[in-house]
């Protein structure tokens, strides 16, 4: 596929945005700047990149509980997501929500939840929305190996493909549901396999290849709007973290090892795609190292928005607590 420079060098930026963005908030926590969890994209970046920059603006996606990493895929401000999981009130949801509940219409977030799977059914109903309204939107939802067996993705990739809805289930297959191997969980060697049950295309990518990603998306895409119904994608990809920060003293040796670990890092997503960008010359050091240091800043200065933002006041607390009627609902 011809895949112009701009769109090439906005895949690298928002992989280099979501990794800085991360390191930001491991090194955060850390210090103790916020309190509670979060749980690090870092490994996984094509998948979110390549699937989101293969989708249009209005077109809607909802995550998980590791998706930091999907709003910023989708275009959202790194200063609103930072002061969200700071609990500050200039966050997606004035810091009420934290790590795990970034949501922005503006830019098709449809939100996220810690509850595993939780989201697939949301992304399911977006989409039956854009059938009943004869819009062209189509919608995608991100779960993990471990939310591939809820009972609400099942349940939801059945309907989706009776109805035809224009949604586009990503599993994002990180090998590990906290620290149980999916190939002990799944009865069928790929997550994708399970397609052929609902009757939609299963498509197994490598979710480590941003190009691949992006392609494979495009195309299931394409079939969403045209109204030939879902596709099932699964993103074979890797976490290099642990599961979430804060979780206690789970030692990585336990379940998986160094050798493992490393093999994976061999295969980083952004070292991946800058170096194909650098041997076929569609851009050179310089313009990369540009990416590198640009969105180093962005992320810096996302952080010192988030030390800035104000708490949110006590009186607030039962505020928000239902649906503006002006919001634009998809």
């Amino acid at each position: 596929m011809n895949i112009p420079k701009d769109k090439l060098m906005l895949m690298l930026e928002r992989m280099w945005l979501i990794r800085n963005f991360e390191l930001k908030v491991i090194e955060a926590h850390k210090t103790g700047e916020f309190a509670g969890g979060a749980h690090p994209y870092i490994g996984e970046e094509a998948v979110a990149v390549g699937a989101c920059i293969a989708m249009r603006d209005t077109d809607y996606i909802a995550g998980n509980h590791r998706s930091h990493g999907h709003p910023i895929a989708k275009g959202a401000s790194l200063n609103k997501a930072m002061a969200e999981i700071f609990g500050r009130r200039d966050g997606y949801c004035k810091g009420k929500g934290g790590s795990m509940h970034l949501a922005d219409f503006s830019v098709g977030i449809l939100g996220e939840s810690g509850i595993v799977g939780s989201s697939v059914p949301i992304a399911t109903g977006a989409a039956l929305a854009s059938k009943l309204q004869k819009k062209d939107f189509v919608s995608a939802v991100f779960f993990g190996d471990g939310a591939s067996n809820q009972g609400a993705c099942h349940e939801s990739m059945n309907l989706a493909s009776v109805w035809k809805l224009p949604v586009i289930f990503i599993c994002e297959n990180n090998q590990y549901a906290v620290t149980t191997s999916y190939k002990s969980t799944v009865a069928v060697e790929h997550v994708s396999d399970r397609a052929s049950a609902y009757n939609m295309p299963g498509v197994l990518v490598d979710g480590q290849d941003c190009i691949a990603m992006y392609e494979a998306m495009t195309e299931a895409v394409r079939r969403a709007r045209a109204g030939e119904g879902p596709t099932l994608l699964e993103g074979l990809t890797y976490r290099f973290e642990e599961h979430s920060l804060g979780l206690g003293k789970i030692r990585r040796s336990e379940y998986r090892t160094e050798d493992e670990i490393n093999s994976w890092r061999k295969r980083d997503p952004i070292v991946i795609h800058e170096d194909r960008l650098l041997k076929s010359e569609i851009a050179s050091q310089a313009e990369v190292q540009h990416v590198r240091d640009h969105t180093e800043k962005l992320s810096m200065e996302a952080l010192e928005f988030a030390r800035k933002s104000p708490w949110p006041e006590v009186s607030e607390l039962f505020e928000d607590m239902w649906a503006d009627k002006t919001m634009p609902i998809p």
